[in-house]
């Protein structure tokens, strides 16, 4: 069933709820979306043209190329913010204007292949590390100031885990508009 307003448009998987009570099947299965996500939009975005690629998933929202590479530049922020959080006591992280940098050169001009190679080495590099937190890693914090919020690791992977997810179905969203 496709959707048909714009807050479904916009949410097509819904917003990022974080559970009551959290268990370790929860999070692994966030890992393992995290894992997952460069092959599964390598494959979205596997020979489309640039017809296609500048096609948006609504009015006003991001084309596929731009998903794809903000998706690089987000999920490179990510891999700060954990290692941040790990090495240092409850950092506050720096926010970006993401909705600039999807209007910059390297997001509106560069072949999507260099992005979805970056995803590879982030998400390689980030699964790797999420899979060795204990515990007690996960309830570290960092202070994200845009938000005005302290937020645990935790919740900060299933977060990125649905971001991804929600990227995904945008991206698939625009590829049915563009047929």
């Amino acid at each position: 069933m496709q959707p048909t307003n714009i807050e479904t448009l916009k949410f097509p998987i819904g917003k990022f709820e974080y559970p009551e009570t959290l268990a370790a099947e929860t999070i692994q299965s966030w890992i393992n979306d995290i894992e997952e996500l460069p092959l599964l939009i390598k494959a979205e975005v596997e020979g489309l043209g640039n017809e296609t690629l500048l096609q948006s998933y609504r009015p006003g929202g991001w084309t596929i190329q731009q998903l794809v590479n903000h998706c690089a530049d987000s999920h490179m922020n990510a891999l700060t913010r954990f290692k941040l959080a790990l090495t240092e006591d409850n950092p506050t992280i720096k926010p970006y204007a993401e909705a600039l940098w999807a209007e910059l050169p390297d997001t509106l001009e560069l072949p999507v292949s260099i992005s979805i190679q970056m995803l590879e080495g982030i998400h390689a590099k980030l699964t790797i590390l999420l899979k060795s937190l204990s515990e007690e890693q996960l309830q570290r914090t960092f202070t994200h100031p845009e938000y005005m919020r302290t937020q645990t690791l935790a919740f900060t992977i299933g977060s990125y885990a649905w971001h991804g997810r929600h990227h995904l179905a945008h991206i698939q969203l625009a590829k049915r508009s563009s047929q």
